[in-house]
């Protein structure tokens, strides 16, 4: 009887130490979130999370053990009930719990959730159960369009909060998404090309006409009304025409 009272007292610092790790652990993590907003990064918060999930996992671990006594055949009970605050009591729980009145206790020993609780989550399980299978597919595309929605939002004002951050910065924007988008779309697939223009992708047309598979001449366009010719620009830069006789330097 002592060596199992003694384990159960061994198990039970191991658990508080354990839990008060994890307690230390989430205060820090909410510290960083009211206090470092502005600055704290993605892998940041997922270190503090990995400290976390060690805790919990080493919590799970010391309640799993061979020879940690089986904490299910224990009962709880409070020994006293009262509105007077018990000093002892809020020294323990750090001031969270002054006194153990008859509204809190039943809040302490629970080991279910609230009725209210899990008669809602009975109701969602039922309805969830009898949801026919078009029924749930049209929900999931509903909700994968407001997600969409809700992104291009987000994208957009994105774009708008750096065009305003580089011109209080004194810089002009020198790209623009939409434009990149269409000008990547327009050489991959040729889309909102015009005529005489050729796409970079499989097929496009070309100026003499319509071009084949790998930029291969096609045949030549069917005759139809000219457009009127644009007249030509002076060219501003001179060039030098030598004989197609004369001997290239580096020929050999």
């Amino acid at each position: 009887m002592q060596r199992e009272e003694k384990q159960l007292e061994v198990t039970l610092q191991a658990i508080l130490n354990r839990v008060n790790d994890l307690k230390t652990a989430i205060q820090a993590l909410i510290a960083k979130l009211e206090n470092e907003y502005e600055t704290i990064n993605w892998p940041t918060f997922l270190d503090n999370y990995a400290i976390l999930s060690g805790h919990l996992t080493g919590l799970s671990k010391i309640l799993q053990a061979e020879m940690a006594p089986s904490l299910r055949a224990l009962v709880v009970l409070p020994l006293q009930l009262g509105c007077e605050r018990d000093e002892a009591l809020s020294r323990l729980t750090e001031g969270r719990v002054p006194a153990c009145t008859h509204d809190l206790v039943p809040d302490l020993l629970r080991t279910k959730p609230e009725p209210q609780a899990e008669q809602r989550l009975q109701q969602f399980n039922h309805k969830a159960s009898t949801l026919s299978y078009d029924t749930a597919q049209k929900q999931v595309a509903q909700f994968t369009k407001v997600v969409n929605h809700v992104w291009e939002i987000i994208s957009k004002g994105r774009e708008d909060w750096e065009g305003e951050s580089m011109r209080s910065q004194g810089m002009q924007p020198t790209h623009s998404i939409g434009d990149t988008h269409a000008l990547v779309t327009a050489v991959g697939t040729g889309k909102g090309l015009r005529p005489g223009m050729a796409a970079l992708g499989g097929v496009g047309v070309g100026v003499g006409g319509a071009l084949g598979p790998r930029g291969a001449p096609g045949p030549p366009p069917p005759p139809g009304p000219q457009a009127p010719a644009m007249p030509k620009a002076p060219s501003a830069i001179k060039t030098n025409i030598k004989a197609a006789n004369q001997i290239h330097p580096y020929q050999r």
